[in-house]
């Protein structure tokens, strides 16, 4: 058991204590906890106790900048010569037990094939995943989960990460596909922070005592009175914002400084310089002590360029920290921050990542960034991260969160953010070219299947699917009783049966309608008719008067203006007189004689449709009338006698008929069995989909799998799951899109290429920069252009086959700025090289130093001609010189071991 005085001579936190435990009991460990707390100190036991038993430790970083600091203070810490260094283009001591990598390094050592005695791998004891958090890169997230599911059960993951929402699921997650897994959580800060709100009235406290929510002095922004929150011009007032220089000076005031001021983008934080030119922050002798710093990497990077007003800045203790920026300049900053000489740097987010920065005060300038997708509020876990590197262990009592008042955001979203719980993490795991090949060549298709589905997205989803299972199982439950109430129903009948009843209601719509065109036809020819028909005649009338009922009558009197029958006065079967219009009659009785009327008396009546009942004398008629209609039918008008409406009304007899014996009659009330028939169907719907998304969800990833594989059969990858040459090729390389790199260094096409345009191609394939009003005033050659020109027509080939599959896959073949590294490929200098573009330096040194990661892979390709892997040693070797190559004291000592790749050269 080692001493942990002996390493540690200081009082460990508990929750160190506790992971120290579980790391001696061989588990493998889960340990959040907040930026700053000393998640390293984990790292360094494990370390120590590797060394102890003569074993190899692995600590991986997210990024090279990480993996590059933690290599020289585990030098310095260890020694030089237990401390080996891995970062795609630098090898440094391979063979030390304390091996500090990119963690995309080691994923690719996992995939592996290595000669007995070469391999890595053996006598590794511990991993330590710094940064694991990084899982939820959307890039790069399932380096993370391939090198968890691929890792070998005998070496213990150590997993550091910030404080996530979803620490046990990610636990739980790394003991079912790797072995007995510790869970720690801290959310304890050895540095207590104090979050503040400032103003342009000053600094002022954001959270309340409790610490749960906003401080009531801390007004929200106001328009002033009067102004209706508008200005003269019509627009909305908006809030001012505090000026970086009366933020500065507050901090300085207060003694919060030094400080992390965090803006955005690479323009604010160098014009953040400049707005506070006239600002010192530094000593007299601090001054001198960073003079002579900077004088000595003027001389050792006399090829650097840095704008005279960053240097002037860098003395009175102001820096700016970005990715624009040259790696040496920003290695020199964080130098001097970490010394105390630096009392401001304004950073871009990235400065959050894992860099050794940490400061007294973090302040963040807006609550919102712009992203690809449009401007958003920042995530908590964003916030949390720049928030965490406020608080200098051993040096400060209380670290400072200041967040600032802007034009669209102030107090009440600060307040918000500072007591937010932080984001979970989300499976990111994507399969991609080389994963495929590296699966198929180690494992059957079956095997690969396997691996896939023990992804952390699918532990999730199994997860998330249980509570979506009991749903199922009550939807089933559901079915299962309507099934059972409807179960004397046979569908099949039931639907001949709605369909009869259906017909059976189109059949009785067309009667009505065949009704009344012969009602208006036959009141046509009643219209014309009654001019000549006597008084007395028998009728049939339809009148509102006598509720509309079809009623035996003869005609009294006929009443006429301008010589057209206005009205008719009749007595009906009732006894009754009716003043009714012609339309009223619906039957003439011509072949019936009349009744005589000379002997009635009728009445006075004016107004159509008025009604007067008869006397005894009237009796006698309408008893008259009653005798004939005993023995004609008076009552059926004469349109439902036609032989249109006859023959359908027959036809609705006869479909009453069916449908009143048919089986389905007895089933019952057809309206509730209908509501039961749609629930039934629906519910069935419903299962259908829920289950379809989660096979959807399930398969996924396995889908992706397998239309890689379809692609890479198409361009001759494989054969029956076997790797070809070019299979072999592709799977040798690591990029965003394995295939497209491998198929272009095995067409052919650049084999006849000098080195500077080899370099020049490699960019095109493998980079895309996106800065806005990109230029470049070094264009390609003709030989390069003709080149691109072949080669797009095989990035089409490949777009067409990906977009057949729904494959989103980047294939670059970017132009506008391959005669950067072609220009410095032919020795041009530096000064000259970012003097002829738009891109900064940081952006350049970032595209050479890809390029350099793919040339360096090209001679490890086996389908790739000899002529090019030698031109690709060549080109290699011209453009890996400062300040593109790494700082001095990281010096690339291997030439024959692939630090990217797997596997020794062979052909050297």
């Amino acid at each position: 058991m080692l001493n942990l005085e002996e390493y540690f001579p200081f009082p460990l936190d508990d929750f160190q204590l506790e992971a120290i435990r579980a790391i001696n009991s061989g588990n493998s460990v889960v340990l959040t906890a907040p930026t700053g707390s000393g998640k390293t100190l984990i790292g360094e036991f494990a370390i120590y106790r590797g060394l102890s038993h003569d074993s190899r430790v692995f600590y991986t970083t997210p990024l090279k900048a990480l993996s590059n600091q933690k290599f020289r203070d585990f030098a310095n810490q260890y020694g030089e010569n237990k401390v080996g260094l891995l970062t795609g283009d630098i090898s440094i001591n391979r063979e030390a037990p304390i091996l500090v990598m990119t963690t995309e390094i080691f994923r690719n050592m996992l995939y592996g094939e290595f000669d007995e005695f070469d391999d890595p791998l053996e006598n590794l004891e511990s991993v330590i995943l710094d940064e694991c958090h990084y899982m939820n890169d959307p890039q790069r997230g399932t380096v993370w989960e391939e090198t968890i599911i691929h890792c070998p059960t005998r070496t213990q993951i150590i997993a550091l990460s910030a404080t996530i929402a979803n620490a046990d699921q990610l636990q739980n997650w790394i003991e079912k596909v790797h072995g007995p897994t510790v869970l720690i959580n801290s959310d304890k800060r050895p540095v207590p922070l104090d979050f503040i709100f400032c103003s342009v009235k000053g600094l002022h406290p954001l959270l309340n005592n409790k610490g749960n929510g906003i401080h009531p002095n801390c007004k929200i922004w106001r328009a002033p009175k009067g102004q209706k929150m508008r200005g003269k011009v019509g627009r909305i007032m908006q809030p001012k914002s505090p000026s970086i220089g009366f933020v500065i000076s507050k901090l300085a005031e207060r003694n919060m400084l030094p400080a992390i001021y965090f803006i955005f983008s690479r323009r604010g934080c160098d014009k953040a310089i400049e707005n506070i030119k006239d600002l010192t922050l530094v000593s007299y002798s601090e001054a001198n002590m960073i003079s002579k710093k900077l004088d000595v990497y003027l001389k050792n990077n006399q090829e650097a360029i840095k704008d005279k007003f960053q240097c002037e800045a860098l003395k009175r203790g102001i820096a700016s920290h970005h990715a624009g920026l040259l790696p040496a300049w920003k290695e020199l900053v964080e130098e001097l921050f970490q010394q105390g000489l630096i009392k401001v740097v304004f950073a871009t987010e990235t400065l959050a990542a894992g860099i050794n920065m940490p400061a007294r005060t973090t302040v963040i300038s807006s609550l919102s960034k712009r992203t690809e997708d449009g401007h958003r509020l920042l995530f908590s876990s964003e916030f949390l991260q720049m928030s965490g590197r406020a608080g200098r262990r051993g040096k400060d009592t209380q670290g400072y969160v200041v967040t600032l008042q802007t034009r669209f955001e102030g107090a009440k979203e600060a307040s918000a953010l500072a007591i937010s719980k932080p984001n979970s993490l989300e499976s990111q795991f994507t399969p991609s070219y080389g994963m495929v090949l590296n699966l198929l060549q180690s494992y059957t298709l079956e095997k690969s299947k396997e691996l896939i589905k023990r992804s952390f997205g699918s532990f999730l989803y199994l997860g998330e699917s249980s509570g979506e299972n009991i749903i199922l199982e009550n939807l089933d439950k559901d079915l299962i009783e309507l099934k059972k109430i409807t179960s004397n129903v046979s569908w099949q009948d039931f639907d001949a049966y709605e369909k009869l009843k259906n017909r059976l209601k189109e059949e009785r719509r067309l009667l009505k309608i065949l009704e009344k065109q012969a009602e208006e036809k036959l009141s046509e020819e009643i219209t014309n008719a009654l001019p000549y028909i006597k008084d007395g005649s028998l009728i049939s009338i339809k009148a509102p008067q006598i509720k509309r009922k079809i009623v035996p009558g003869l005609i009294c009197k006929k009443i006429y203006e301008s010589q057209k029958i206005k009205s008719l006065l009749c007595l009906t079967v009732d006894n009754l007189f009716i003043l009714i219009k012609p339309s009223y009659i619906v039957s003439i009785f011509n072949d019936l004689d009349a009744i005589d009327v000379l002997g009635l008396e009728v009445p006075k009546m004016y107004f159509s449709g008025e009604v007067f009942r008869g006397d005894d004398m009237s009796q006698c008629y309408a008893d008259r009338i009653l005798e004939v209609s005993k023995k004609n039918d008076l009552q059926t008008p004469q349109y439902d006698l036609t032989m249109e409406v006859l023959a359908q009304q027959q036809q609705i007899n006869n479909l009453e008929e069916t449908v009143n014996d048919h089986p389905a009659h007895r089933f019952g009330d057809s309206k509730k069995l209908k509501k039961y028939r749609k629930r039934i169907v629906d519910v069935e719907q419903e299962i259908y989909m829920r289950k379809k998304l989660l096979e959807d969800k399930e398969n996924h990833n396995w889908r992706t799998f397998t239309d890689l594989i379809k692609i890479l059969n198409h361009f001759g990858c494989l054969s029956d799951l076997e790797l070809t040459e070019v299979g072999q090729t592709v799977g040798a390389i690591r990029s965003e899109n394995e295939l497209w790199i491998g198929l272009v260094l095995v067409s052919g096409y650049l084999d006849d290429l000098d080195p500077p345009e080899l370099a020049a191609i490699i960019q095109a394939i493998c980079v895309d920069i996106r800065r806005p009003n990109l230029w470049c005033n070094f264009k390609p050659s003709i030989k390069v252009i003709d080149v691109f020109n072949e080669l797009d027509g095989l990035r089409k080939l490949v777009a067409s086959q990906q977009n057949k599959f729904h494959i989103e896959i980047p294939i670059y073949l970017e132009t506008e700025l391959t005669g950067i590294i072609s220009e410095w490929a032919r020795g041009k200098k530096w000064k000259d090289l970012v003097f002829n573009t738009s891109l900064d330096e940081g952006d350049v040194v970032r595209i050479i130093r890809r390029s350099i990661d793919v040339l360096s892979q090209v001679q490890y390709c086996i389908g790739v001609s000899n002529k090019l892997k030698s031109k690709a040693k060549l080109a290699l070797k011209a453009i890996n010189r400062f300040p593109v190559s790494e700082s001095n004291d990281l010096i690339q000592v291997s030439e024959d071991i692939n630090p990217a790749t797997k596997r020794i050269d062979n052909n050297t």
